[in-house]
């Protein structure tokens, strides 16, 4: 089994924010026990969200519980860069392409009680992957191996992968950056999440700047319940499409 190592950089970040992500872990543990399955989401790139499903698993994995990170964003995964391996080794769209084994994509840390699905090679119908008998088989085995499983998938705002993963999740949340998001977009996203079945937790304020907070930190989040926030915009470009166009742009 191929065991992927934190980036320096990365286990560095992941030290200085663990009482933060610690907090959101034990918020989810009071919502219910039975929200094992929990899928995250953002309305757009780069507002932290796979960073927070990296942090929230290690702070589960920390605390003694067995936890599987999934790096669903297969078009354009933030995870390849947090994690390394001196190995070869296959991911989640191996799996669902029917090319790998389930055991083969799984794979083990040098944290201990974490394990990895990475992303994978960029498949060119990752929506249709997503809702193959494969994915479900795959949830159906890992809810019997391990305490929690914490799924990172595309923005919502930009594909519909997220509100079907949902759909096989216990509970989704929401990760937002203070003032990129306007409430009318975050409340559509969030109905959509809801009308996926999965339980909605709420949303994650990422990037919080606290530096004129009388406790002096630097970063922080946001949890809460019931914002009222969902869907917005319609899907457009994302991943590899989204990069093609950038280039032309620039070209």
């Amino acid at each position: 089994m191929p065991q992927l190592e934190l980036v320096r950089a990365k286990a560095q970040m992941v030290k200085s924010l663990e009482e933060y992500y610690n907090s959101i872990r034990t918020n989810i543990q009071f919502s219910g026990r039975n929200l094992k399955v929990i899928t995250l989401t953002s309305a757009q790139p780069g507002e932290g969200k796979s960073t927070t499903a990296t942090n929230l698993a290690i702070s589960f994995a920390k605390a003694g519980f067995r936890t599987l990170l999934i790096d669903a964003d297969t078009r354009n995964s933030v995870m390849s860069g947090t994690f390394k391996s001196q190995e070869r080794y296959e991911g989640l769209s191996s799996y669902l392409s029917g090319n790998a084994e389930l055991s083969d994509v799984i794979c083990d840390t040098t944290i201990d009680n974490l394990m990895v699905i990475p992303a994978g090679k960029i498949p060119p119908n990752p929506t249709s992957l997503i809702q193959n008998d494969n994915y479900d088989k795959m949830i159906e085995t890992v809810r019997d191996l391990y305490d929690y499983v914490i799924i990172d998938t595309p923005p919502l705002g930009r594909v519909v992968d997220a509100a079907i993963i949902a759909h096989s999740s216990d509970a989704s949340l929401l990760v937002t950056k203070p003032g990129v998001d306007k409430r009318r977009t975050l409340t559509k996203l969030k109905d959509q999440l809801e009308q996926s079945g999965s339980v909605f937790l709420g949303v994650i304020l990422n990037r919080f700047d606290f530096k004129a907070d009388k406790y002096g930190y630097g970063y922080g989040y946001g949890y809460g319940y019931g914002y009222g926030y969902g869907y917005g915009y319609g899907y457009g470009k994302y991943g590899k499409d989204e990069k093609s166009s950038k280039d032309k742009k620039v070209k």
